[in-house]
């Protein structure tokens, strides 16, 4: 439907009487500007499909990384979202700022705490508590997602667990590629059904 002006329109069989469209366009100029809308409902179709195929019912609780390749599980839960501690091969990042390198750390075997590590997930305990001063039914349960690597070490994993602990977040859950699902599917046979 073209967008026009109010006012008295007649049909467009009218508009080219010699009679009767005249007196009605006297010396306006036409202001029907004609849109197609099909392209728009095109793209918005697109649009749409597009979002739904994006869509996930959990939400992204984790971002992965690619330099970090996830050990594999095949009984678990879905983690709930929380600070995220992600241990690579070279460094440790939380919440996508890097807070140490993994090489220092293996050099320096004096202390178990992680100092950067453990300011950073104070910071984000306190921005927890800030957006949840209004709201006394909720209560910190102090939870962290560490995602490490296959390869790291145990002695790094170690403590960046002693490090969350120091900072009050005492329910670490580990981050693992789901197998369980995955599991069952290959037993059958490819023409089977």
């Amino acid at each position: 439907m073209p967008i026009v002006t109010p006012g008295k329109r007649p049909a467009k069989r009218f508009l080219k009487s010699k009679i009767i469209g005249g007196k009605i366009s006297r010396g306006r100029k036409a202001t029907n500007a004609e849109i197609n809308v099909i392209p728009m409902v095109d793209m918005m179709t697109m649009l749409v499909i597009f979002l739904l195929q994006q869509y996930s019912s959990t939400g992204e609780v984790l971002y992965m990384q690619k330099d970090i390749k996830l050990p594999d599980a095949h009984h678990g839960q879905t983690i709930e979202v929380a600070p995220v501690v992600a241990i690579s091969g070279s460094e440790i990042v939380v919440t996508g700022v890097k807070v140490a390198d993994v090489p220092d750390l293996d050099r320096d075997s004096g202390y178990l705490n992680i100092p950067g590590l453990e300011e950073r997930l104070r910071d984000e305990k306190k921005r927890w508590e800030y957006l949840h001063q209004q709201d006394p039914e909720k209560k910190w349960d102090g939870q962290v997602n560490i995602q490490a690597d296959k390869g790291v070490p145990f002695r790094i994993v170690k403590r960046v667990m002693y490090s969350c602990g120091v900072a009050g977040y005492f329910s670490l859950n580990f981050a693992a590629l789901d197998l369980g699902s995955a599991a069952a599917a290959p037993d059958k046979a490819p023409g089977a059904g």
